[in-house]
């Protein structure tokens, strides 16, 4: 099976994803906030964020794993991304590392269908033209290093996000096939 018929870009709505685990872009409380997180947080209801609670928040780059509560979905892995400043406090790679820790812990929970948003694209103002070639190039990475992963989505909430994504993900992709 090739990455084109594993890896997906979608212009959608991450909350109505049927898939074993949605990612959620968090901030380092995990209790909620706006964009992708609220979304989520009142799809997935009360429950959610009670469970969140227990968990002691999340330093960036880093993930954690709740329950799907009221969403279509098992899980939820929390992964909280940079804020940009510029590109000079190491965003590029806590971005690499919140992709990574979030593939590497639905690994471990035996996930194999997973949906991204633009981690670090809306508020915390990362340049979605370098987060979707980061975020393309990390999940690459981690299929050629035996992922086993069957379905992976790029959900994009608007069509910037979406024409970044795709473009990202196809020129990743035709590299992989040129050096092949």
């Amino acid at each position: 099976m090739g990455y084109h018929d594993m890896i997906s870009v979608i212009l959608g709505d991450i909350v109505e994803q049927e898939v074993d685990a949605i990612v959620n872009a968090a901030n380092n409380s995990l209790l909620g906030g706006g964009g992708v997180d609220g979304a989520i947080h009142r799809a997935a209801g009360p429950g959610l964020l009670e469970e969140c609670r227990t968990l002691g928040g999340c330093p960036t780059g880093d993930a954690r794993i709740t329950g799907g509560h009221l969403l279509p979905t098992k899980w939820v892995i929390h992964t909280v991304g940079p804020i940009w400043n510029g590109g000079y406090d190491q965003e590029d790679e806590l971005l690499v590392s919140a992709y990574r820790n979030s593939l590497l812990l639905a690994e471990k929970y035996d996930i194999k269908s997973i949906a991204f948003p633009g981690i670090s694209i809306g508020a915390y103002g990362f340049p979605v033209s370098r987060a979707s070639v980061l975020a393309v190039r990390t999940i690459l990475e981690h299929m050629e290093n035996g992922g086993s992963f069957e379905d992976i989505r790029l959900i994009c909430f608007n069509d910037e996000a979406y024409h970044f994504y795709s473009s990202a993900l196809e020129i990743a992709v035709s590299e992989i096939y040129t050096i092949e």
